[in-house]
């Protein structure tokens, strides 16, 4: 019997239709996202009921939409953070969960660099000025020997470190799992959060939005922080708290933020917005032609070998069985 595949990112075979082409030419039937957008519960239960797997992206996948999908074998995510996704009830009914690490680490830590950049210098806040007329010279900052703080230390906050080495930055990183070899080839000096927050000239966030990050930096912690200082968010937007960060940045308790994660998605009617101390972009970081490839492939990948009753290369809930199949 034909398996049944529903694919749900928008970019999936954009800048290489070869994946699709391989799950085609593997004789799996696809369902494509018809709408153009992430989908909603609803048409997540509508769409999933009868399939075998699911390439997903930032689609809720919740327990009533696995409920529904009585069939369903692997949930293959298309990225890597995995929020979006009902990971223990998925786990308790053996349905592995994959996703893509180290496929988009250089297009979201170039984008952090970017986002940095741009605050630093306030690139789109004089692009703003003057499309409204005004010629305004703004005082930036220059990132050599600025002390760049990284919260979370992955791949990608790793990255980003070596890209922040070119611009002579000193490195000071936050992790509960530090990488102390890491660090000493890097140069770089692992500390507590509070001193990361207050001593650093920028904050970048490279960790994982889940029950212990929700809201990580609020009121307290940006009130440690240099009234000059900067906070880069290209991880998820829960791990900051808006309202708060808002306030902040409103009160000039810090200088700027860049921001392409937000806690609502899109972020229209959020008060950021108005803020010419805010660069924000579309969550596009891992969005490049050549990291959506890498991702694309690497999902079809986990998918196929889960669906082939065989352990894929990257499972998140690896207590699934060898073969994690209901």
């Amino acid at each position: 019997m034909t398996q049944k595949i529903l694919i749900t990112p928008r970019t999936f075979g954009v800048a290489d239709a070869e994946p699709l082409e391989y799950l085609e030419k593997l004789g799996y039937e696809i369902v494509m996202n018809p709408y153009g957008r992430l989908l909603t519960e609803a048409e997540l239960i509508e769409h999933a009921h009868d399939v075998d797997g699911i390439i997903v992206g930032l689609d809720p996948i919740t327990k009533d939409v696995m409920d529904a999908a009585k069939k369903l074998k692997v949930i293959s995510k298309y990225g890597v953070g995995i929020d979006n996704i009902d990971v223990d009830y998925a786990t308790s009914l053996g349905i592995p969960i994959t996703n893509t690490p180290g496929t988009n680490n250089t297009a979201v830590a170039e984008l952090t660099m970017g986002l940095i950049l741009d605050v630093a210098r306030q690139i789109s806040h004089s692009f703003r000025k003057i499309c409204r007329g005004e010629w305004e010279r703004s005082q930036g900052l220059e990132l050599g020997d600025k002390v760049l703080g990284l919260i979370g230390t992955g791949q990608i906050g790793k990255e980003v470190a070596r890209l922040a080495k070119a611009f002579r930055m000193d490195i000071v990183c936050y992790d509960i799992y530090p990488d102390a070899p890491w660090a000493e080839e890097m140069g770089a000096k692992y500390v507590p959060l509070h001193e990361l927050l207050s001593t650093s000239d920028i904050i970048s966030l490279h960790l994982p939005l889940c029950n212990g990050t929700k809201h990580l930096i609020s009121s307290a912690e940006l009130a440690l922080m240099k009234p000059t200082a900067i906070i880069i968010n290209t991880a998820r937007g829960g791990v900051v708290d808006e309202d708060a960060l808002y306030q902040a940045l409103q009160d000039k308790t810090i200088a700027g933020a860049g921001l392409d994660v937000f806690e609502t998605e899109p972020p229209f009617g959020s008060p950021l917005i108005n803020l010419d101390n805010v660069v924000m972009t579309s969550h596009i970081g891992s969005h490049t032609s050549d990291s959506i490839t890498r991702m694309g492939w690497l999902a079809v990948k986990n998918l196929v070998a889960e669906l082939s009753g065989h352990r894929a290369e990257f499972v998140v809930n690896r207590e699934v069985g060898e073969k994690g199949l209901k």
